[in-house]
């Protein structure tokens, strides 16, 4: 087939490869084509199982085919999505297969928005998600820590400002660090080295993960899903303390503890051994008062306890008994004495009785009564009386010895 010319000269047919190829020849010699930025919104997202990424981007007028190839994409610091406005940069060429001219993408950014910014909202979003921030998982600073394990640079500032508020505020406690980049590339996998490291020692009480302020991009070792994954597997309390106050890092919202600054976690790690000398003194003051309080409560109970052993004790007991005692013979003497008075007032009124019907009284009327002196035998008959015999002869008043003659 002849395709006609302007000057009715006829030219040879062009097969279609020919052709494509032809077309894809101009579109690459064309410098303009070959480094282009293009706005637009992405549609018909298609992620390969080979890591390529298919898409279109369209406006209100018109369509874009896209592709990205996996080399490019590994360098995405944000997830694309369907609707994403976004700035696409590449060149445009021909796709030969389907005569379809597309966009080699070699960059892409959220259009308005940096492609850090995007990547840090989504995995922001992502690990609250997931429960990395949850207050439920933040482990308590110890009070005293006895050793301290940095992680940050060698010759950052951040460091020396740490030692210096170390120093001034509690130099009691130890400080190990664990040097590490703090920027860059290869800088997250050195984060996570140096912290698993500290975190594996027994002797570490808290940990420091710290760096002076920055750019995003300064920063983003420190926005990494891999340290931030670390802080939140790590079994001693971390502090992070990146940037500056306004500056925000996926690490502060893993960590136990944000701090503004490297000096400031450096303050919340440690307390003030000046605001210590005025506790201390104030709980000596307190300690005493107790201890004095307790002294005098105790010294009044043991009075008390001397008092009621003074009177349950066996001393107390014996005087009881003896006072018993006491009571008991008083009470004995008297009943002995009314006893004795009944007797002697019985005997009296028996002597009286007997004063009347006795012998006595008889004698008294001017008998008298013999006996023998020896046996003391009443003698009742003058035939008992032998010669010679010693007699008794008992007169009212009194006894008259006698010796019978005849």
């Amino acid at each position: 087939m002849l395709f006609p010319t302007g000057d009715n000269t006829p030219t040879a047919v062009w097969t279609v490869a020919d052709l494509t190829a032809y077309i894809r020849e101009m579109f690459e010699i064309d410098y303009r084509l070959q480094d282009v930025e293009i706005q637009g919104e992405i549609s018909n997202l298609t992620r390969a199982r080979s890591g390529h990424l298919y898409f279109t981007l369209k406006d209100e007028a018109a369509q874009l085919k896209c592709v990205m190839w996996r080399s490019a994409a590994e360098r995405l610091r944000f997830d694309p999505d369907e609707g994403d406005a976004v700035l696409a940069h590449g060149r445009v060429s021909v796709y030969e297969q389907s005569g379809a001219y597309q966009l080699y993408v070699d960059h892409l950014q959220p259009a308005g928005r940096g492609d850090l910014a995007v990547a840090f909202e989504q995995l922001k979003l992502r690990l609250d998600s997931e429960g990395l921030f949850d207050t439920a998982h933040k482990k308590v600073l110890p009070a005293f820590p006895r050793k301290l394990g940095i992680v940050t640079s060698l010759d950052a500032a951040a460091l020396r400002d740490i030692l210096n508020v170390l120093r001034r505020r509690y130099p009691v406690a130890e400080v190990l660090i664990a040097p590490t980049l703090v920027q860059g590339p290869t800088a997250p996998a050195q984060i996570i080295r140096a912290l698993t490291w500290l975190d594996g020692r027994a002797d570490v009480d808290t940990i420091i993960v710290a760096r002076g302020g920055g750019s995003i991009e300064d920063l983003w070792a420190f926005n990494d899903e891999g340290v931030a994954r670390a802080i939140f597997a790590a079994q001693h309390p971390v502090i992070s303390g990146v940037g500056h106050e306004t500056d925000f890092t996926i690490a502060d919202f893993v960590a136990d503890v944000r701090a503004p600054t490297p000096s400031a976690a450096a303050e919340l790690a440690v307390p003030d051994v000046s605001d210590l000398t005025a506790v201390m003194t104030s709980l000596q003051t307190r300690l005493t008062q107790l201890v004095q309080r307790r002294l005098v409560e105790k010294t009044t109970a043991v009075e008390n306890l001397t008092r009621a052993l003074g009177y349950l004790g066996p001393r107390a007991q014996l005087d009881n008994s003896l006072q018993k005692i006491d009571t008991l013979t008083a009470r004995l003497d008297q009943a002995l004495a009314r006893r004795l008075e009944r007797a002697d007032n019985q005997l009296t009124l028996a002597q009286t009785r007997l004063t009347a019907v006795g012998p006595l009284a008889t004698l008294a009327r001017g008998y008298a009564i013999v006996r023998e002196k020896e046996t003391g035998r009443v003698l009742r008959s003058v035939q008992s009386i032998t010669p010679a015999m010693r007699l008794e002869v008992q007169l009212a008043d009194g006894v008259v010895d006698v010796r019978h003659e005849k």
